[in-house]
């Protein structure tokens, strides 16, 4: 048996609105803090968000949990609005970074969104808790572009 260069955490949800609208709340750090990260999300606090939306910028998203601050850092590697974005995924500190890549689609209803979330084949016991957790965000996220219309 062969064993794959990474593991794939793969999600997708309709969320009723413009591909743009939802390619930018990928890139706006203040619709991130309302989506991605902070109490809509998890038990966890906002410290700041950074974007450098450009292929090649980077970002930093530092959260608190649990009175530990972790810092979400990465870069771009593929823009391309509305329809895909890509970038390496990592926390400051550990070695290991990761991909992931944001697929954008028109639907009938919206947009499709597809998330799938390249890890080391050494987090295989991860992998079902890091699709939950994009699911869940996903989720979060169709909620606050509602609440912006």
């Amino acid at each position: 048996m062969n064993n794959p260069a990474f593991l794939e955490a793969r999600t997708s949800r309709v969320i009723p609105a413009s591909s743009e609208k939802v390619f930018d709340a990928w890139l706006d750090p203040a619709t991130l803090g309302r989506w991605m990260f902070g109490p809509a999300v998890r038990d966890e606090e906002v410290v700041s968000i950074e974007v450098d939306p450009r292929v090649g910028g980077e970002f930093s998203f530092l959260v608190r949990r649990q009175n530990m601050v972790v810092d979400h850092i990465g870069s771009y590697l593929k823009i391309e609005k509305p329809s895909c974005l890509e970038f390496k995924w990592g926390v400051k500190g550990m070695s290991d970074s990761s991909r992931v890549i944001v697929s954008i689609k028109p639907h009938d209803a919206g947009c499709e969104v597809t998330v799938v979330h390249e890890l080391d084949p050494s987090w295989h016991e991860y992998l079902d808790r890091s699709i939950e957790g994009w699911a869940h965000m996903l989720a979060v996220l169709e909620k606050a572009l509602q609440a912006t219309s």
